[in-house]
């Protein structure tokens, strides 16, 4: 079973990802509400993939630091606007992007391409 971790400032996102996740079978095992929880937390918990809002990410950081504390993780990074923030997601050490404004399934799917890298 995935272990995923969940950052994202607004409560109702990680509640609704956490329902996804569910239904796909994955393991939430982590939330955080801002980076310096998700630094703490992912790295107590050591989860197979994590999934940040960027908004959660400092304009002066990059995943460099969650990186370092879970290295085997994949890293998925959650978008409001699918412009440059794309490239800026790749370029801070992400290793996918999912639209919030992409649908349900859409999104399962994204998650499950990502779980099954994990197992590869």
């Amino acid at each position: 079973m995935t272990r995923v971790f969940l950052a994202d400032s607004q409560s109702e996102a990680r509640f609704a990802l956490r329902l996804l996740l569910r239904d796909l079978n994955m393991q939430v095992v982590g939330e955080a509400a801002t980076w310096a929880a998700l630094l703490n937390e992912a790295a107590r918990t050591q989860p197979d993939m994590l999934v940040v809002d960027w908004e959660l990410i400092p304009t002066d950081s990059s995943l460099l630091a969650l990186r370092a504390t879970c290295p085997a993780a994949v890293v998925i990074v959650l978008v409001s606007n699918m412009d440059a923030r794309e490239q800026a997601a790749f370029s801070t050490g992400a290793d996918s992007f999912i639209s919030k404004g992409e649908t349900p399934d859409r999104v399962a799917e994204r998650l499950l391409a990502a779980a099954t890298a994990v197992l590869f």
